[in-house]
């Protein structure tokens, strides 16, 4: 049976050496890198934000056992009710029943990496419940059979071209509708879904711990219309996400929209304290929030690591690194992708099966440089390699070769012994279909450094 780390390999290959897909993704994150740049100028003292933004992600995780009751008592003031899941399991059983119990059958979602986390659309289906992607990029990717290719921009990875071919193979529309005529079209047959479906489901960018509330952060609007018209709200957040007080987000909020988008605010932002109050006039009759944990304590335990936690998913990671622009989102083979994603799955879904991915980075820095939480990513990506091996999970194969390298490295005498041709052949041998695949293998000199000191400097008869 192939590992989840041979499938990332062969994926990686097959990613890095498709042009078409380096062409798309080189010319979106291009757009991305230049309204980043254009909206971070904007910001004053940058390095201060990221500092403050830091301190206070790191004031949350160090007091989170106070914080999250601080956040629940505070929502169940105004008639919120707090449901704890400790897994994926545990948070799609409650969602279920909350959607049963109401008799609900359709369900509108909008935008959320924890529902991917937790797999809740397969769920929902496999319960004869319709959920429905209301974000036009998970819409499309939903229509595709599809994970989300980025954390910020699911379908980041097709064309427009893709996008119209699909449409007009789904609902006969032209193919050559323009990207406007694409979204109107999916405004369209979205719009009915808002009004006809049950249940709203959301994730949530902050939990605001002193009012008890929910930020939500989107560009489309249809955050909003997925609260607004159902009956039953229920959103679904990890138990990171508390921030202190609902003043944090003037940092968070620009910090979030300039570092993912390059926007000074994205274009709606919601706080939502708690189900309709008699006093408004619109919003849910209930509204749930589900507090995930899912792995995310196993990273609290890690002192080191638990930095991971800090993340506002904001993206800038990835779009920085130069591993994730060659081998895309989808070859990581988890929600979380790119250098976030390779530091904090191992310690949510097991090192075991994910620890290959902190070694699929070149270490240059970049990701830790971008982060605006200042979390020190390619540090995280060190430590997760001492951890596996300190925990004897490297392969049989390689325990060996590495062994085999350090004596014949200590010795001056092996090193001697085995000629330039030998080395040559051993590389050819045991590493042509890895290192040298498509390249040239490098070719080791015939004499040794030392023998050919000796020849040079050996004095004349």
């Amino acid at each position: 049976m192939t590992s989840i780390a041979e499938e990332f390999l062969v994926d990686s290959e097959n990613k890095a050496f498709d042009t078409g897909h380096r062409t798309i993704i080189n010319y979106n994150i291009a757009k991305y890198d230049t309204a980043v740049d254009r909206g971070l100028s904007r910001i004053v003292n940058l390095e201060n934000a990221k500092r403050k933004g830091h301190v206070l992600k790191w004031k949350m995780m160090e007091t989170l056992d106070k914080v999250l009751p601080e956040f629940e008592a505070n929502f169940q003031k105004r008639g919120g009710k707090v449901i704890w899941a400790n897994d994926a399991a545990e948070a799609n059983r409650e969602i279920l029943n909350i959607i049963q119990k109401a008799g609900a059958k359709t369900v509108v979602k909008s935008k959320s990496m924890v529902t991917e986390e937790i797999e809740l659309n397969e769920f929902l289906e496999h319960n004869h419940i319709e959920s429905i992607e209301t974000d036009l990029g998970e819409y499309i990717i939903q229509l595709l059979g599809q994970k989300p290719y980025h954390i910020v921009t699911p379908a980041m990875h097709l064309s427009k071209e893709d996008i119209a071919k699909l449409f007009h193979e789904r609902f006969g529309t032209p193919i050559d509708f323009t990207p406007e005529q694409l979204t109107q079209k999916a405004r369209e047959l979205l719009r009915e879904k808002y009004v006809q479906a049950d249940v709203g489901i959301t994730g949530g960018n902050f939990l605001i711990a002193d009012t008890g509330s929910i930020a939500l952060s989107e560009n489309e609007g249809n955050a909003r219309l997925s609260t607004s018209f159902p009956k039953i709200h229920i959103a679904v957040v990890g138990i990171e996400k508390v921030i202190p007080s609902m003043m944090d987000l003037d940092l968070y909020w620009p910090m979030l929209a300039t570092h993912g988008t390059g926007q000074n605010l994205t274009v709606y932002n919601t706080i939502l304290s708690g189900p309709r109050q008699a006093e408004e006039t619109d919003g849910p009759e209930e509204m749930y929030v589900v507090l995930l944990d899912n792995g995310r304590t196993n990273l609290l335990a890690q002192k080191d690591q638990r930095q991971g936690l800090y993340c506002i998913r904001c993206g800038a990671c990835l779009n920085a690194c130069p591993v994730y622009k060659n081998i895309g989102g989808h070859t990581y083979n988890t929600p979380y992708s790119g250098p976030i994603g390779s530091i904090i799955t191992p310690h949510l879904q097991g090192m075991e099966n994910f620890k290959h991915l902190s070694y699929a980075s070149s270490l240059c820095g970049k990701c830790t440089e971008v982060c605006p939480v200042k979390i020190d990513i390619h540090k995280i990506l060190l430590l997760n390699r001492r951890d596996a091996v300190n925990e004897g999970l490297a392969p049989t194969a390689e325990k060996i070769g590495w062994k085999m390298w350090k004596q014949g490295m200590l010795s001056r005498r092996l090193e001697d012994f085995f000629s330039g041709k030998t080395k040559n052949l051993l590389m050819k041998t045991f590493f042509k279909k890895t290192w040298g695949h498509y390249k040239e293998m490098p070719n080791v000199a015939g004499k040794s450094f030392a023998e050919q000191w000796r020849e040079k400097h050996q004095p004349e008869k």
